[in-house]
């Protein structure tokens, strides 16, 4: 498994090229996806422009979800936007706020992405592990969400 560090050269070299929006988003999903092999879920969302609803990129990893447009006032990704931060979900059956997408997942992270300070979007992980997510995934997805907000449309 690569560091951190390599994983965001690897995702930093491949961004420099310019790549269209969609081609960045599954090239930074895959490289997530097989770089962690906890992170079982893979997802971007964009916030849609009224800021009402979460809409899913058409590209992502993992099982099939129903939730490809979730209100902000729902589930574990609306709260990521409703509070403007990383949450954390150690144990998804102990949340009222998740929104069931596979009776595997066990636990969850969210990502909001920024651009000029407004929340844009976000990057939703989920695992199948209880309490699969440590503070060098916080530190890592922070920095993708980062490097990702130029390309959400």
């Amino acid at each position: 498994m690569k560091s951190n560090a390599e994983v965001l050269r690897v995702i930093d070299a491949f961004l420099a090229r310019r790549p269209e929006p969609a081609e960045a988003l599954k090239f930074v999903i895959d490289t997530l996806h097989r770089e962690r092999p906890h992170y079982h879920w893979v997802g971007v969302y964009r916030l849609e422009p009224d800021g009402t609803h979460l809409r899913l990129h058409e590209y992502y990893v993992g099982r099939p979800t129903p939730h490809t447009r979730i209100p902000v006032t729902e589930g574990i990704c609306g709260a990521a936007v409703r509070e403007g931060r990383t949450l954390v979900v150690p144990d998804v059956s102990q949340d009222p706020r998740y929104l069931a997408c596979s009776l595997e997942t066990r636990s969850e992270i969210v990502v909001p992405i920024r651009r000029e300070g407004r929340i844009v979007g976000e990057i939703d992980i989920d695992s199948d592990d209880l309490d699969a997510f440590r503070e060098e995934d916080r530190l890592l997805l922070e920095a993708v969400a980062e490097r990702l907000a130029p390309f959400i449309p």
